[in-house]
């Protein structure tokens, strides 16, 4: 018939728009949002942390291992050469929490500012001490005597150091004392500017390694155990409770590798530090990774609060209620064991 069209040019049309059809739905799939395998981040989080010391590990790997992401949290590091100087950036804004020993929480809380402390994640008694140079004369703590020694005023190495003085009977005024910052220890006690510097790793290792047989190192293990934990101000950690539990849930996991898989750890850490992961393997600490709030902290608040007014560091007046500066809720509900504060 006339103006019939024939059934192969139908069949042809037909897979024609089928094709089209195919094409498009393919297309607005691709156009889709794929899922990324975390939920989307429904918290933005600043953590001050000194990655390069090794006590930092749970936080750095959860970091790394995107265990923060997983808990919804979009997290990034800032780096600090010091817990002191990583808990000032909390304290003043420029961070939200931030990784730090117990001393400069004590004297943050000595100065009436307001720090909770989330929880403490690491405890060690062995990466604290003393180099020295032999050629100055000093071949055991009882040599120092007379001697410069470099430290950081305010942190855990001053204690340290006091408690090195103290066991050799000497007073404060019988050692020269020099206030300097952790970036300034490798050249002033290279030049002889001190004879020795009182620190924590990875410093002591570096020093010891460039002053060479030249170095004599006096660990501190029977005089400080150092707590690390993570705080921040009271205002921003008792404002967002869910916030603190997604974090000590992605801390658990960072936690549980640095302690059961240290060669991932390291891993992890040199990935996210851009640094050798095996640097660390001769320091890796004896098992000193777990999540706490306990009472020792407390104590140990105390008894650093007494050193420092007894040192003139602090103002003399009433020591503070260092409960008010346990912030236990979040622990209490991520892991309830792990809580041994007494209230």
């Amino acid at each position: 018939m006339a103006g019939t069209v024939p059934t192969h040019v139908y069949r042809y049309a037909l897979a024609a728009l089928l094709a089209l059809v195919l094409a498009g739905t393919l297309w607005l799939w691709l156009r889709q949002p794929r899922a990324s395998g975390h939920p989307p981040a429904a918290y933005t989080l600043t953590i001050a942390s000194n990655s390069a010391y090794v006590g930092t590990c749970p936080v750095t790997v959860a970091f790394g291992s995107g265990y923060f992401r997983q808990e919804g949290v979009a997290a990034r590091l800032q780096t600090h050469l010091t817990g002191k100087g990583a808990l000032a950036a909390a304290l003043s804004g420029q961070a939200d929490l931030a990784t730090t020993a117990d001393i400069p929480i004590m004297f943050a809380a000595m100065q009436n500012m307001p720090v909770s402390v989330v929880a403490t994640f690491f405890k060690t008694e062995h990466d604290h001490g003393l180099v020295a140079r032999r050629d100055s004369g000093i071949a055991s703590l009882a040599d120092l005597r007379g001697k410069r020694i470099g430290v950081t005023l305010g942190t855990s190495a001053h204690f340290v150091l006091d408690g090195f003085l103290s066991r050799q009977h000497l007073a404060a005024h019988q050692v020269t004392v020099v206030d300097m910052k952790p970036e300034r220890f490798a050249a002033a006690l290279g030049a002889g500017e001190v004879d020795a510097v009182s620190t924590w790793e990875p410093f002591l290792d570096s020093l010891l390694g460039a002053l060479g047989k030249n170095g004599a190192l006096f660990h501190a293990d029977d005089i400080y155990e150092i707590p690390y934990s993570l705080a921040g101000s009271r205002a921003y950690v008792a404002a967002n409770p869910e916030l603190m539990r997604r974090v000590l849930r992605a801390l658990q996991h960072g936690v549980r590798d640095c302690r059961e898989r240290p060669e991932q750890a390291r891993a992890v850490m040199g990935a996210v530090l851009g640094t050798d992961g095996g640097a660390w393997r001769a320091r890796w600490p004896r098992p000193g990774f777990r999540l706490t709030l306990d009472q020792g902290l407390i104590l140990a608040l105390e008894d650093q609060s007494r050193w420092a007014v007894a040192n003139g560091l602090a103002a003399p007046g009433e020591t503070p209620n260092f409960l008010d500066n346990m912030y236990l809720d979040a622990l209490v509900q991520v892991a309830p064991a792990a809580v041994t504060v007494v209230r």
